[in-house]
C-alpha cells in the first residue's frame, strides 16, 4: 500500500517536471533567437526560471530526484547558453573581422586613390614641366634664330655698305684720277702755252733788240754822237722794258701767293745775274712790310734759276742794266 502510494506520487510529479523543463527549453530558444536577431545589443545574463513544485507530502527521495532533474536541466541550459554565447562571440568576431577587413580595404583603396592622385598630379607636374621646358627650348631656339637673322641682316647690311663704300671710293678715286689727269693735261697745256709764250716773248725781245741795235747802229753811223746817245738810251729803255716784262712773267710762274698778300703791297728786289742769264742772287732792298710776301717774291726769283734770253743781249747793255737789276713787284703785277 505504501509503495503504490509512492508510485502514484511519482507519476503525479513526472509531468509537471517535464512541463517545467520544456518551458525552460522554450525560454532558452526564444532567448537564442532574440540574441541572434539583435547582435548589436550587449549580452544579457541568463535568467533561469525554475518552478519547483514542492509538495508537503513528497518524500526526501523525490525531492532529491526533482532537484537532480532540475540541476541537470539547469546544467543543460547553462551548456546551451555557453554554446550560444560562444556562437554569438564567434559571430561578433566574424563581424568585427569583416568590419576590420572592410576598413582595411577602404584604407587600402583610399591609399591607392591617394597614390593614383599623387601619381596623376606628378604626371601633370612633369607634363607641365616638360611643356615649360619645351616652350623654353622653343623660345631659346626662336631667340637664336632671331639673333642669327639679325646678325645675317647686319652682315648683309655691312656688306652692302662696304660695297657701296668701295664703289664710292672707286668713283672718288676715278674722279680724283680724272681730275688729276685733267689737271696734268691742263698743266701740260698751260706749260706748253707758257713755253710758247716765253719763246715768243724771247724771240720778240731778241728781234726787238736786234732791230733796235741795227737801228741804233744805223743812226749812230748817220747822226752825230749826242743824238746817237739819246737814241741808244731810248732804245735801251725799250729793251730793258721788254726784258723786265720777261722777268716778271717768269717770276709770276714761280710765285706762290701767301695768305697775307694783298693788293697795294710793293717789294723791291735786287737781282744779280751772269751774262748767260743765270740768277746768282736775289735780295730785298725795300720791304713791303710783310715778311711772307717779301720771302715769296725772293723765292720766286730764285726759282726761275736762269733766263736764257739774257745771253742774246749785248754785253755792254747787260753790264749796264742787268748784271745787277732792281725790280719792284706787286701782287697785282704777278700772275695769280
Amino acid at each position: 500500500m505504501m509503495q503504490q502510494s509512492d508510485r502514484s506520487r511519482s507519476e503525479s510529479l513526472y509531468w509537471p517536471t517535464i512541463l517545467a523543463v520544456g518551458l525552460h527549453v522554450i525560454i532558452f530558444g526564444m532567448l537564442f533567437v532574440s540574441f541572434a536577431m539583435t547582435p548589436e545589443l550587449p549580452p544579457s545574463k541568463p535568467i533561469v526560471q525554475a518552478t519547483l513544485y514542492q509538495l508537503k507530502s513528497q518524500s526526501q527521495a523525490k525531492v532529491q530526484t526533482n532537484q537532480k532533474i532540475a540541476g541537470e536541466a539547469q546544467k543543460t541550459a547553462a551548456k546551451q547558453y555557453e554554446a550560444e554565447q560562444l556562437e554569438q562571440r564567434k559571430v561578433e568576431q566574424q563581424k568585427q573581422a569583416a568590419a576590420k577587413a572592410a576598413e582595411q580595404k577602404k584604407a587600402d583603396e583610399a591609399r591607392k586613390a591617394e597614390a593614383a592622385k599623387a601619381d596623376a598630379a606628378k604626371k601633370v607636374t612633369e607634363a607641365k614641366k616638360a611643356d615649360e621646358v619645351k616652350k623654353a627650348e622653343q623660345q631659346k631656339q626662336a631667340e637664336i634664330a632671331k639673333k642669327k637673322a639679325a646678325e645675317e641682316a647686319q652682315k648683309k647690311k655691312a656688306a652692302e655698305e662696304a660695297k657701296k663704300k668701295a664703289a664710292a671710293e672707286a668713283a672718288k678715286k676715278k674722279a680724283a684720277e680724272d681730275v688729276k689727269k685733267k689737271a696734268a693735261a691742263e698743266a701740260a697745256k698751260k706749260k706748253a702755252a707758257e713755253d710758247a709764250k716765253k719763246k715768243a716773248a724771247a724771240e720778240a725781245a731778241r728781234k726787238a733788240v736786234e732791230d733796235k741795235k741795227a737801228q741804233a747802229l744805223a743812226e749812230l753811223l748817220s747822226d752825230d754822237t749826242e743824238r746817237q746817245q739819246a737814241l741808244a738810251d731810248t732804245q735801251g729803255d725799250q729793251t730793258s722794258g721788254n726784258y723786265d716784262d720777261l722777268i716778271v712773267s717768269l717770276v709770276s710762274q714761280q710765285w706762290r701767293r701767301p695768305p697775307s698778300a694783298r693788293n697795294g703791297m710793293t717789294v723791291e728786289v735786287t737781282i744779280q745775274m751772269l751774262p748767260d742769264g743765270t740768277i746768282t742772287n736775289a735780295s730785298v732792298t725795300r720791304s713791303s712790310g710783310d715778311n711772307a710776301f717779301d720771302s715769296s717774291a725772293v723765292a720766286a726769283v730764285r726759282n726761275v734759276g736762269r733766263i736764257p734770253e739774257m745771253q742774246d743781249m749785248d754785253r755792254a747793255t747787260f753790264d749796264q742794266l742787268y748784271r745787277q737789276r732792281r725790280m719792284i713787284f706787286k701782287p697785282e703785277d704777278l700772275d695769280l
